[in-house]
């Protein structure tokens, strides 16, 4: 059985792969120059940059595979088919850099310390190679960074990695004109406090997706008491609002009507217009609204109600 988001969401998914892709290529290009520019000049900065852009782009390829992933049908077993796997790839990606950002504290403490000598010129070239591929990237995936968790993910990290290039840009000029070595140490720590802060953000949301807590903005309570007072509803319990992923919002409901309601025939117009409440008042879908309507005297049958 096929469902209705089918459709938007492939055209959306297909849209988010071709800008993952470009993504993914220029910033694997630019994390090799990043590699080699960190050999040629002993940088921190540019080594934990390089280092970034290895998690930027594996981060792009586990998100263009889950992109991939999201344009499988639902099956028999995976009912809601590959949703969550780009909410699992942030959750990933975000997962990696708090490792990224950790070495970079620990390194740029100890560089700080004991500040090597750092090649000024030749890490202002790569620094700037690096913002300029940094800047094709953002272009890329600006118009679609909200189009989920995933792409949040990848935009987020390739904008922390230009400003990791402006750290390093400037670095480099430091170093260049004044002499001061330990200015690498500090690039390196001010890309890990643009990292580890983001990487939290994106951790939490992707926890609350997989924890099914109810979307920010919706609050469960006033779309109870919205649907308590339609005609004919006595109670309504049981309600839960989750996400599958970033886009797609659900809401299962068990609504206890009036007994006579069953018996004229006018149960089917209350479920209809409880789906239409929750559809223009709140957003929810026809095919994302999930509710059961009760008779008073089947409460007896449900444990939660009757302690």
């Amino acid at each position: 059985m096929s469902h209705s988001h089918g459709h938007g969401h492939s055209h959306s998914a297909g849209s988010t792969r071709g800008r993952l892709a470009i993504a993914f290529v220029v910033t694997t290009v630019v994390l090799i120059i990043g590699v080699i520019g960190a050999w040629i000049t002993g940088s921190l900065a540019l080594l934990v940059d390089a280092a970034h852009m290895l998690t930027d782009a594996s981060g792009l390829l586990v998100a263009l595979i889950a992109a991939t992933l999201t344009l499988r049908p639902a099956s028999g077993q995976r009912t809601w088919g590959w949703l969550r796997a780009e909410v699992l790839a942030a959750g990933a990606q975000a997962t990696v850099l708090l490792g990224v950002g950790g070495f970079a504290l620990v390194e740029g403490v100890r560089r700080w310390q004991d500040p090597p000598e750092i090649a000024g010129p030749e890490l202002l070239i790569f620094g700037a190679i690096g913002l300029a591929g940094n800047l094709v990237s953002l272009l890329v995936l600006l118009s679609g960074r909200n189009a989920s968790l995933n792409m949040r993910a990848a935009f987020l990290e390739v904008l922390n990695d230009a400003l990791g290039s402006v750290a390093v840009i400037v670095s480099a000029v430091v170093i260049t004109t004044t002499d001061w070595m330990r200015a690498d140490a500090v690039a390196g720590i001010v890309i890990a406090l643009l990292i580890i802060p983001r990487a939290f953000v994106i951790l939490k949301e992707a926890g609350s997706v997989l924890l099914e807590t109810a979307p920010k903005g919706l609050d469960v309570e006033a779309v109870r008491g919205h649907m308590e007072r339609k005609d004919g509803v006595l109670d309504v319990h049981d309600l839960h609002a989750t996400r599958i992923d970033t886009r797609t919002v659900v809401v299962t409901a068990h609504v206890v009507v009036e007994p006579q309601r069953f018996h004229d025939g006018t149960a089917p117009q209350i479920l209809d217009d409880l789906q239409e409440c929750l559809t223009e008042h709140w957003g929810i879908p026809v095919d994302h609204a999930t509710i059961q309507l009760e008779p008073p005297e089947h409460q007896g049958h449900e444990p939660e109600l009757n302690h």
